[in-house]
């Protein structure tokens, strides 16, 4: 049982499981390294969820060597993200960078809580406040009070 829980915690903190496979990791450290850099900020054009970097999918595969031969061919970092959104689109990027035509996209969420901020500032304005709710006119407050005095005789 000691054995089993050791393993798990073991298992738990474990690194991110790469996708790459070994026949694709570049004999030079840095090379590698920048690939790593640049696939993992890459979106699976098939998964859409997950970078290059964690995917399985053949696409992914060849993107990831494409990635690979760009910087053996000497590109930098910049050209080779440039190579695949030039050839896939924006979207191969998981953060799309901020641009006019991506304005929409960055902007939407303050957007979102600056309106849903307003609402409820209206919302609590437009809503009756208590204390007046609470309050009784002098006729009901003379009601309410002989009707205390009759269920309780014994006080005055």
């Amino acid at each position: 049982m000691r054995f089993l829980l050791i393993l798990l915690t073991v298992l738990s903190f474990g690194g991110a499981a790469y996708a790459v496979q070994p026949d694709e990791v570049l004999k030079d450290p840095v090379l590698e390294q920048r690939a790593r850099d640049i696939s993992s900020g890459l979106r699976c054009l098939v998964c859409q969820n997950q970078s290059i970097d964690d995917s399985d999918a053949s696409l992914a595969k060849d993107l990831r060597i494409l990635v690979r031969e760009r910087l053996v061919a000497g590109d930098s970092d910049d050209q080779v993200q440039g190579y695949l959104v030039q050839r896939y689109g924006e979207f191969v990027l998981l953060k799309p960078t901020f641009k006019p035509h991506t304005m929409a996209l960055w902007l939407a969420p303050f957007l979102v809580l600056i309106l849903g901020g307003f609402g409820l500032f209206v919302a609590m304005r437009r809503r009756p406040s208590q204390q007046s709710a609470e309050r009784l006119d002098p006729e009901e407050q003379k009601a309410l009070d002989s009707l205390i005095k009759s269920d309780n005789p014994s006080k005055p």
